[in-house]
């Protein structure tokens, strides 16, 4: 199904994590943000894998994968809890070391396996994001506004769940026509799984769980981090919108690149155009930037066993 067709399909690990699987050479995890699924690589995947094993993963909670047990702190659905799936589910399918590239949601999550396993991530993509606690330290009126999931999936449940599951349609509408990309880059049958993806109740619940933790448990996670000087190691690839909020509000503090590069070593990256679903609008020049970056010595990581 759109392009995933030489892709094999499995569910890895204790958490259940769907994945698509395919190619030859290093190892490389693609992580979606929201309300996509993995689906949001239709493009990107094929050509990836024709130089790298590419594996595809649904984030614990999203699409098909499984949601995890949900609990007062929001531990589970921390960014550090869909982290350690990931690195299990990489693991059960024999990949001791890879590179990783996240969008949106999935970035945060990619980001925290750098700093929670720098012995398994040889190389880190963050696409159209900042560190958590950074986004959260910087939000203002225009933050509230423009990026509504933040602030409204993060209020305590039913209310954003009720929201979510009464207008699945709407959600996904907005998202993908107001946040600076093509509504035309969206086939049809990406948009409706991106909405169906939203109409079971365990993962909506499972989606602002991630939300409110992304609102607590996972700021005091980075805080900790950079209290300590705790920083990525590895390589460090940030692309972002051209000409939207990441492209303006951070100006003072070097953009994105001025922030990443408090976080990491070795960061380099550059603005895109497309809005913020670049990845969708923009997927032959994504994947040319994302293949220039990962293209590295297998025998300094990528496939595993």
């Amino acid at each position: 199904m759109l392009h995933f067709d030489s892709f094999a399909k499995r569910i890895v690990g204790s958490a259940r994590i769907h994945v698509r699987v395919a190619g030859h050479g290093p190892a490389v995890l693609l992580l979606h943000g929201f309300p996509q699924t993995h689906l949001m690589w239709r493009d990107i995947a094929p050509a990836l894998s024709q130089r790298f094993t590419v594996v595809c993963a649904d984030l614990p909670g999203y699409g098909q994968s499984g949601c995890p047990e949900p609990a007062p702190d929001h531990a589970p659905h921390s960014k550090r809890a869909m982290a350690s799936s990931l690195v299990e589910a990489m693991q059960a399918l024999g990949f001791e070391r890879y590179a990783v590239v996240g969008h949106d949601r999935g970035a945060r999550v990619a980001y925290r396996m750098a700093l929670d396993t720098p012995e398994r991530i040889v190389r880190l993509a963050v696409l159209d994001a900042i560190p958590t606690l950074v986004a959260w330290e910087r939000a203002d009126a225009r933050f509230a506004q423009s990026f509504w999931p933040w602030s409204l999936l993060a209020q305590p449940a039913p209310l954003p769940e009720r929201l979510l599951a009464a207008a699945p349609e709407a959600c996904v509408d907005d998202a993908l026509s107001q946040w600076g990309s093509r509504g035309d880059a969206f086939p049809g049958e990406v948009r409706q799984a991106y909405v169906d993806a939203l109409r079971d109740p365990a993962h909506v619940h499972a989606i602002c769980e991630e939300y409110r933790a992304g609102a607590t448990i996972d700021c005091r996670h980075d805080a900790a981090d950079r209290e300590r000087g705790h920083t990525i190691r590895c390589p460090v690839l940030a692309l972002w919108s051209r000409d939207t909020a990441l492209d303006d509000w951070y100006a003072d503090t070097g953009g994105p690149l001025g922030i990443w590069r408090r976080w990491a070593g070795d960061v380099r990256g550059e603005a895109v155009p497309g809005g913020h679903f670049f990845p969708e609008v923009q997927p032959a020049a994504t994947a040319d930037r994302l293949q220039a970056f990962l293209e590295f010595d297998p025998s300094a990581g990528g496939a595993g066993n």
